[in-house]
């Protein structure tokens, strides 16, 4: 907490490695304070830490990455600026770390340790210098952006992208995770879609109990081939790809009990074809479903891509493709500006957003009308 002005954080997590996200070193870079990593294996609740640097503004990049395992340590800003969402609304084509800050700065970061295994303990040399960088030049960075944000009359916009960032509540957990299963696509009848499941379940513990990444445990091709193939006995099992003796006996059967259970489901407790998820159908469907509604969405979807290259902006950061659908699907009854503006502010866009975009989708359904 010493030190004055923002503070530049930074976290690295062992994806790919550990089972879930969490936290495996904390970067902390402030002016006068110089920098600090911070082991939260060794210190998991760095609450007084989030305390004492209440107030200040934390400076990350890509914030909606770090900021849920942060949480999970005890850290949270009350205010923040994110270097990366602040690349996107200036218009850089390259918005990660080492492009903006060789393209803002002229710096050239070191490259090497980003995939690594950060649960590594003790951690390397090489790894902490590594680690240190990501903060090192982040304040700079931020300073430079809100300057060019400045210039180009959008550092009011950047402000309420981040304020909604730092108060936006947890995402809540999926439901029916293993519906994500990669190769999900090929599994059509119901039967199968529980093999998936119990596959995917029973993979999660597994992963959950070693602490390892589930797909060092049980790979989704592996899981979706069992699903097709409906195995009847372990040696089947042991033939499709994915699977094989290097497993060992115990672990092909426990795979083939999971591919039992599923098998063993009355018809009443087999998982339901997924469920549309709410909001308008897929965009390809209008023309047949509501012509006038597809309209609509050709007139709106043209307006804002105009407008986002006007602005130098990706249009997903203008307004999200998903508002702009669910406005052109179910518009106000009466269009009207304050009808438009709040239909967007009811799909949580932001004050910036509705200014530039409700005149335009006010013209879109009017016309189409």
């Amino acid at each position: 907490a010493a030190g004055t002005g923002p503070v530049a954080v930074d976290a690295e997590r062992a994806s790919g490695y550990r089972y879930g996200q969490r936290a495996y070193l904390v970067q902390l870079r402030r002016d006068g304070a110089g920098s600090a990593l911070i082991d939260p294996v060794g210190c998991p609740d760095l609450t007084g830490l989030s305390t004492a640097l209440a107030g200040s503004e934390w400076i990350l990049h890509a914030a909606t990455q770090d900021l849920p395992c942060l949480r999970d340590i005890g850290m949270a800003p009350t205010s923040l600026f994110d270097t990366e969402l602040a690349g996107r609304l200036a218009g850089f084509p390259r918005v990660g770390l080492g492009a903006m800050v060789e393209n803002v700065l002229g710096y050239a970061l070191e490259k090497g340790h980003s995939a690594v295994d950060w649960s590594t303990r003790p951690l390397p040399e090489p790894w902490l210098r590594y680690a240190a960088l990501d903060v090192e030049l982040l304040i700079d960075l931020r300073d430079a952006l809100e300057d060019e944000l400045e210039r180009q009359g959008k550092l009011e916009w950047a402000r309420e992208e981040f304020d909604a960032i730092a108060s936006a509540p947890p995402a809540p957990p999926r439901k029916d995770p293993w519906r994500r299963t990669s190769g999900m696509h090929k599994v059509r009848r119901r039967r199968q879609m529980a093999v998936v499941r119990e596959l995917w379940n029973a993979r999660d513990q597994v992963a959950q109990r070693r602490d390892v990444s589930p797909g060092k445990v049980l790979g989704d091709a592996a899981i979706v081939e069992a699903a097709l193939a409906l195995p009847a006995n372990v040696a089947a099992l042991t033939a499709l790809p994915g699977f094989g003796h290097r497993m060992g006996r115990r672990q092909l059967e426990q795979w083939q009990a999971a591919v039992e259970r599923a098998k063993a489901l009355p018809e009443s407790e087999l998982p339901q074809p997924g469920q549309q998820p709410a909001g308008p159908p897929p965009p390809r469907s209008w023309a047949d479903k509501d012509p006038a509604a597809a309209a609509r969405l050709s007139a709106a979807r043209t307006a804002v891509s105009e407008l986002a290259e006007r602005l130098h902006m990706p249009q997903e950061n203008l307004i999200t493709p998903d508002t702009v659908r669910r406005v052109c699907w179910e518009p106000p009854k009466v269009v009207t500006p304050s009808a438009v503006e709040d239909t967007l502010a009811g799909y949580g866009a932001r004050h910036w957003q509705i200014e530039q975009v409700g005149p335009l989708l006010v013209r879109a359904l009017a016309a189409t009308a």
